[in-house]
């Protein structure tokens, strides 16, 4: 296994390096550099090596993921010598990789993912864009990576936006929907707790349905959805209130965003 380097070693890359050493991947070849005190203390608690500036991690990583805040990104590689030869896997929210190659040598081997923030407990999918100059043992290797978070889709990355719109944005609207019907099912007169295991059992049991049974939705809400009954009483109230176009929105101006963000020098 080769030395992995990041830059940055907040939320996201913490939770990669978990997940890495949890899958065995060896403590002593991750590094990383973060400028926070704390997080250097909670990553050297980790047993990984915590090094001094992100020139360090550079000059002695294999393979390197940057993962800091899209702000941080110009004034962090406008002093940092990139060595070519090494591949970047980047996790920077909207930063493209005609965005980070310029601030990279002329044909450095670009990667560019969006996790999504499940990833946190193993169970996110990752959309990654390989750049034209990623050789496939450098796709290979970011595959390997980020299926330490979950499941890993390869996208061309003019669909990053809508992926961002999608997986990336998309559990804060689940969990819109979660905290919803339980606060519904307390304005019905059940306990909170009740109504919370309610919920979530009834949103895990539903998505495994879609999953396992490989039935499109509409096919299993007919299942449930009987004639004249309580489930299609509910249904036609959210149809009245525009339900679906709500989420058609949501996600267009969650990928309206994210394009923006992506063209913000």
């Amino acid at each position: 296994m080769r030395e992995l380097g990041f830059i940055g070693g907040g939320m996201m890359a913490g939770a990669m390096i978990k997940s890495l050493i949890s899958q065995g991947y060896p403590k002593e070849k991750i590094m990383v550099f973060d400028p926070d005190p704390k997080r250097q203390k909670d990553l050297a608690d980790l047993g990984i090596q915590v090094l001094t500036s992100n020139a360090e991690v550079v000059k002695k990583a294999a393979g390197v993921v940057c993962a800091i805040k899209p702000q941080a990104l110009p004034g962090i590689f406008q002093d940092l010598s990139y060595p070519a030869q090494t591949p970047l896997l980047s996790i920077v929210a909207g930063f493209s990789i005609s965005r980070l190659a310029e601030f990279l040598p002329k044909g450095t081997r670009i990667l560019r993912a969006m996790p999504n923030t499940p990833a946190l407990i193993q169970a996110g999918i990752t959309a990654l864009s390989p750049s034209e100059s990623a050789l496939e043992e450098d796709i290979t290797w970011g595959q390997e990576i980020l299926a330490t978070l979950g499941k890993v889709v390869i996208v061309p990355e003019r669909l990053m936006d809508a992926v961002t719109a999608l997986s990336g944005s998309g559990p804060g609207y689940v969990y819109k929907f979660i905290e919803s019907l339980i606060d519904a099912g307390v304005l019905l007169g059940l306990p909170r707790g009740l109504a919370r295991e309610l919920t979530l059992q009834t949103v895990i049991g539903s998505t495994r349905m879609v999953a396992e049974s490989g039935e499109h939705p509409g096919v299993l809400r007919d299942m449930v959805t009987s004639p004249g009954g309580t489930t299609i009483a509910g249904l036609a109230e959210m149809e009245y209130g525009g339900f679906a176009g709500l989420i058609y929105k949501a996600l267009l101006s969650a990928a309206k965003k994210a394009e923006e963000v992506g063209k913000t020098r």
